[in-house]
């Protein structure tokens, strides 16, 4: 019987990912997330006994993840004598650009959440580790509305570290440096990757995509955008970001990074427009320029994950944001 640990397990990503596996495999899942953010498990997997989810093939520990893997070392702990395969580390403190932009010291304890959790994967020696870095830990010298390009994965250099897009992106270049560390010097198995705007029918409505989705279900004119909504993103769905990480899990083993989506740049009135013509209706955009926007350009490039893991995204923009256009609707009644 194999046991994967999933911290952050009950926040978008992890949620995704956690029903992929149940769905896919056979194998015991441990779930870790304080629910600062998570929604609780019983929203979202059926619940048996206290704790005890999916036929006992879930184990839930409502905590911080720094407490629980210092409360498993315990000999008394169920999963003291456990060893983990697969850690797929998503715990973050995380909230969107007013968060990144108005509370950057407590963005900033990501890098005490990583720092612990590679640590303590040194000791107790998972098979893989899935790191999440993020695309904002691309330079933002380089995301500008005068110079801007499709990102690379060689954009980033340990070396000669451009600015990244603040305490957000300076906490995932450490996470990157910390995997390639635990690769290097404790022989971990550790797949990074640089996921761009990743997006889904559950995602929280803190979040742009879901936000915009909301407005337009209900039928608002105008369409209020945060800044000009000129700046643009690379959007990519949830099933396909699982996909690309499941597919380093099995192909990277050094800590090496790679990005995560479609190599096309849209921006948000694009974005809106797109729901419109869903919705069939035609309002006005009102920008609204006091609010964070963070980059103006953040696209990636895909040739490197197109060679590496011979994967390409399945689902297009437009089904993608069918799909969340419809779920908007259901959530109206």
């Amino acid at each position: 019987m194999k046991y994967h640990l999933i911290t952050g397990a009950c926040g978008f990503v992890g949620r995704n990912l956690t029903k992929r596996l149940l769905a896919d495999s056979n194998d015991t899942l441990v779930l870790v997330d304080d629910l600062t953010k998570g929604r609780a498990p019983n929203e979202w997997l059926s619940i048996e006994g206290s704790g005890v989810i999916e036929g006992g093939r879930v184990l839930f520990y409502h905590q911080d993840v720094r407490d629980f893997i210092k409360e498993v070392d315990d000999s008394n702990h169920r999963l003291n004598a456990i060893k983990f395969s697969d850690v797929f580390h998503f715990a973050a403190i995380v909230g969107g650009r007013s968060v990144i932009d108005g509370d950057p010291l407590k963005i900033a304890l990501n890098l005490s959440i990583d720092a612990e959790l590679f640590y303590w994967a040194s000791k107790h020696k998972p098979e893989r580790i899935l790191y999440p870095s993020s695309s904002a830990a691309y330079p933002v010298a380089i995301q500008t509305k005068e110079n801007n390009k499709a990102l690379i994965e060689t954009d980033i250099n340990l070396k000669t570290i451009g600015l990244p897009d603040m305490t957000y992106g300076w906490s995932k270049v450490t996470g990157e440096l910390l995997a390639k560390i635990a690769h290097s010097h404790y022989g971990l198995s550790v797949a990074c990757i640089r996921p761009f705007s990743g997006y889904g029918e559950d995602q929280e409505t803190d979040y742009p995509l879901p936000a915009i989705a909301a407005r337009v279900a209900r039928k608002e004119d105008p369409v209020e955008v945060w800044g000009t909504g000129e700046q643009g993103r690379d959007f990519v769905h949830i099933d396909d970001v699982i996909d690309v990480m499941l597919l380093a899990l099995d192909k990277i083993k050094d800590g090496t990074a790679i990005n995560i989506g479609s190599g096309v740049l849209t921006n948000f009135k694009e974005i809106i427009k797109a729901y419109c013509e869903i919705a069939g209706y035609n309002p006005e955009i009102k920008q609204l320029l006091d609010k964070p926007v963070g980059a103006f350009s953040r696209y990636c490039d895909t040739s490197f994950t197109e060679s590496k893991l011979k994967w390409t995204p399945k689902i297009s923009l437009k089904e993608g944001l069918t799909r969340v256009y419809e779920k908007a609707l259901r959530n109206l009644n």
